[in-house]
């Protein structure tokens, strides 16, 4: 009887010593499982949603975005037209007119472009389709037919230029927009004084 009570305890202290090394592993396991969850998940949160580090945002609104794209186009519109009527002009005054437009606007636009680019401001880099087909046209014309048609094209091109400029001196509230407009605006009268002046003169 004695011999049967030391064996089972013998069997008994194995069982016990099995069990609490299986329970050993597996609280092992599980503290694993669960660091391993824990890094992932500090992960995610120090990864962020979305990366926008190479994302352009523009620095205005809306109003000056479309200043940008109105201005730059009518300006390269207003040399090229200068560039051909230093060309086909029949009188000496509409081609000492067009050389202006060349000068001016150049400057203006260089300007207008260092501006937008400084305000992360996309700028178009050709002309709109019905400004194009006015460049096709007059780079066909001559002589008087050419000037009767500059000079009609660049009274109401100015007349819109300048009402386009103030109303965007209105709307913009950004400083450096409205400096520009405002050291712009002069020249643009300037143009218009000069070729309602020859108009009177045909």
């Amino acid at each position: 009887m004695k011999k049967l009570s030391f064996a089972s305890l013998i069997i008994g202290a194995i069982f016990f010593s099995a069990c609490n090394g299986n329970s050993s592993k597996s609280e092992t396991m599980n503290s694993d499982s669960t660091s391993s969850t824990m890094s992932s998940d500090t992960n995610k949160m120090a990864s962020p949603a979305t990366d926008t580090s190479n994302s352009k945002m523009a620095m205005v609104g809306d109003d000056a975005k479309d200043f940008t794209t109105n201005a730059t186009q009518d300006g390269m519109t207003e040399v090229e037209l200068g560039k051909i009527a230093m060309k086909n002009a029949g009188t000496q005054s509409i081609k000492d007119f067009g050389k202006m437009m060349v000068d001016d606007h150049s400057k203006i636009d260089n300007e207008l472009k260092d501006l937008a680019t400084k305000k992360m401001v996309d700028v178009p880099t050709a002309v709109t389709a019905d400004q194009q087909k006015d460049i096709d046209k007059l780079s066909k014309e001559t002589g008087k037919t050419f000037d009767k048609d500059y000079v009609h094209m660049m009274l109401e091109g100015h007349k819109k230029a300048i009402a386009a400029f103030k109303s965007a001196g209105d709307k913009i509230t950004d400083s450096d927009y409205k400096d520009f407009i405002m050291k712009s605006l002069p020249t643009l009268q300037k143009h218009l004084d000069a070729i309602e002046a020859i108009d009177k003169k045909m």
